[in-house]
């Protein structure tokens, strides 16, 4: 059984929010050789301030000393229905109409992202509502 793999939906994170839509719009709006799939992970500190534990009810309780742990925070994006995101209709140059998608995060972040990431001048709206763009990237 063949399937179109231009035809499945993905999803790519940036920082703020999550885009998923099609691989074959995705293609169109950043190119065959877009990098847009590979997402930077953030170094992150979390300091940890002492404190005591007990373990059981009555039992005695153990002093946990302060320490810090780093780690590199990955871009993540909700996977429940309720967290699909907000429906949005896009178009840019070349798309030969208005395609949709589901963006999760505020739409001014996705704007930033696609000022900084899209070759192509892109607009788009939720659904029933105003208008954002044109967006693209200047090198």
């Amino acid at each position: 059984m063949a399937t179109d793999l231009d035809a499945r939906e993905t999803t790519i994170n940036y920082s703020g929010g999550s885009l998923t839509m099609t691989v074959g719009s995705l293609k169109s709006l950043f190119g065959e050789d877009t990098n847009v799939f590979g997402a930077d992970g953030k170094p992150m500190t979390v300091s940890v301030r002492g404190h005591s534990r007990t373990r059981v009810i009555g039992g005695g309780s153990k002093t946990i000393s302060p320490f810090t742990k780093e780690y590199i925070q990955w871009p993540t994006n909700g996977r429940g229905n309720a967290a699909g995101g907000t429906p949005i209709v896009m178009s840019w140059t070349g798309s030969e109409g208005e395609w949709t998608a589901r963006c999760s995060g505020s739409l001014w972040e996705l704007g930033v992202f696609l000022q900084s990431t899209s070759p192509k001048s892109v607009w788009f709206h939720a659904k029933g509502g105003k208008g954002y763009g044109p967006f693209q990237k200047i090198s």
